[in-house]
């Protein structure tokens, strides 16, 4: 059990998703500290030089299952050739996105192989415990952190005893970077068939329909985000008025979602979207933990709130305290004025 595991994610154009470039980026990390190899699996089909996509990330070996069958997620075969894997080669960690796909791929996993999982961690890091009722002292385990009781604490979970350490991370929470794109690694291409069945191909995709978001807070370098505080939909009008004369996005807390203030494909935090902008303006947010989760890493963090203890306040590097309703009118001015 000397490896970590990377089961990776297509995007709609045949390429490696963000999310698991991240989840690379943090694995060669925990790979270094652990001195193992850092491998990747990728299914799906026309895979030819995706290897080179994943080397760059520090991959030591990518997996590659290739197969018109697998040009789109299904269940039970992804599973099937996940499981198989990793009976042959007994992974010491296993990483997956928090996604649509991984979150259906990654429990069935870590239940045919008995390990257990963790789900939408926000930090993962190496590290010891020792066990009082068995006298056991457990080194080099994973540390899968993340928020818990609606984002009341922080939990940090282990699993001494069983194998892979499995967790899910959202897209974004981790950093991407590249190890140097001179990093080679080798491909393996899997003779799966050999695990697979027609029972396993018995649900089949007929037609797909894709509808693109014309929101996108994820790549903004601006976002002006707005809390229940806010107060209404149509106050909401003075943040978009905001993020338009700034070039930026409006976000929104689950709290302004819920009330109907904003749409969910705006919502940051811990149950939305992680965002690492260049500015965030955080209006009438409260900024509990299951908000912060998604905004904290942003260069630069403008809290604008009635209360000035607002729990926001303790990570902003600017607060503004008093009524939005006239403080972002005055910025809106200001900026005019002072971009003439």
């Amino acid at each position: 059990m000397n490896n970590i595991f990377v089961i990776t994610e297509l995007t709609e154009q045949g390429n490696i998703a963000d999310v698991s470039l991240e989840l690379m980026t943090k694995g060669r990390q925990l790979a270094n500290e652990l001195k193992v190899d850092l491998e990747a699996l990728v299914i799906g089909h026309e895979l030819n030089g995706i290897e080179n996509e994943l080397y760059p990330y520090g991959a030591d070996k990518v997996w590659v299952a290739d197969d018109a069958r697998l040009k789109h997620y299904l269940t039970l075969p992804f599973t099937k050739i996940a499981v198989e894997l990793f009976k042959e080669e007994k992974p010491q960690i296993a990483l997956l996105g928090a996604t649509t796909a991984g979150r259906d791929l990654g429990p069935r996993v870590s239940s045919a192989l008995s390990s257990g999982l963790t789900a939408d961690c926000t930090e993962l890091v190496i590290g010891e415990h020792y066990d009082k009722k068995s006298d056991t002292q457990y080194d080099q385990l994973l540390y899968q952190i993340r928020p818990a009781f609606g984002g009341n604490i922080i939990a940090t979970i282990i699993n001494p005893d069983h194998r892979p350490q499995m967790a899910t991370v959202r897209e974004g929470v981790m950093k991407k970077s590249i190890v140097g794109t001179d990093y080679k690694g080798e491909r393996i291409d899997l003779d799966f068939n050999k695990w697979l069945s027609d029972e396993d191909f018995i649900v089949s995709i007929i037609e797909r329909h894709i509808e693109e978001s014309d929101i996108n807070i994820k790549n903004a370098s601006i976002i002006v985000a707005g809390g229940y505080g806010v107060g209404s939909k149509d106050n909401f009008k003075l943040l978009h008025n905001l993020a338009h004369v700034l070039g930026g996005e409006v976000g929104a807390s689950r709290a302004a979602v819920d009330a109907g203030f904003a749409p969910h494909e705006r919502q940051v935090g811990q149950t939305g979207i992680t965002v690492r902008p260049k500015l965030y303006i955080a209006c009438g947010i409260s900024g509990q933990i299951q908000h912060t989760a998604g905004m904290k890493e942003s260069a630069m963090i403008i809290s604008i709130n009635n209360d000035p203890d607002a729990p926001i306040n303790a990570v902003a590097d600017y607060v503004i305290t008093g009524d939005l309703g006239a403080i972002i009118p005055k910025m809106i001015e200001a900026y005019h004025k002072n971009t003439k």
